[in-house]
């Protein structure tokens, strides 16, 4: 299984659950900063229409094309429904933002063969280390 920072090098695609229209919240701010540092982000949020410049998406298995990392700022105990998307839709890893920890949803991730990150914020995890997609 890949660490932090290795899933962060490999991803180029992330979705991101629960992508939030409010840019005071962590689920604007720290898709657009990874946005900001090379990565295409997919927001998905069932509300929206368009966040950080890209169509947003009702659900993971809407997206029509693969991504790398799904990335949950949804409560823990909607993050089993959102690793068995993952799941569904060949997703190679999920990651659960700062404070999203699920037991349940690690066994899912594992069982899987997936890799699964939970309670880390991937701006924090791309500062420390110095990590960018941009050329």
């Amino acid at each position: 299984m890949r660490d932090a920072r290795q899933i962060l090098v490999d991803a180029k695609v992330i979705a991101v659950v629960g992508a939030a229209r409010d840019p005071r919240k962590a689920a604007h701010q720290v898709p657009l900063q990874m946005q900001g540092y090379g990565w295409r982000i997919i927001p998905v949020n069932p509300v929206a229409d368009e966040l950080f410049g890209e169509k947003v998406y009702r659900s993971l298995a809407d997206i029509p094309h693969p991504v790398d990392l799904v990335d949950i700022f949804r409560p823990a105990r909607d993050a089993v429904e959102v690793v068995r998307a993952a799941i569904a839709i060949g997703a190679p890893a999920v990651w659960l933002q700062l404070g999203i920890v699920s037991a349940e949803a690690r066994k899912l991730a594992e069982e899987a063969g997936i890799d699964y990150v939970e309670d880390r914020c991937l701006v924090i995890e791309r500062a420390n280390g110095n990590l960018s997609q941009l050329p």
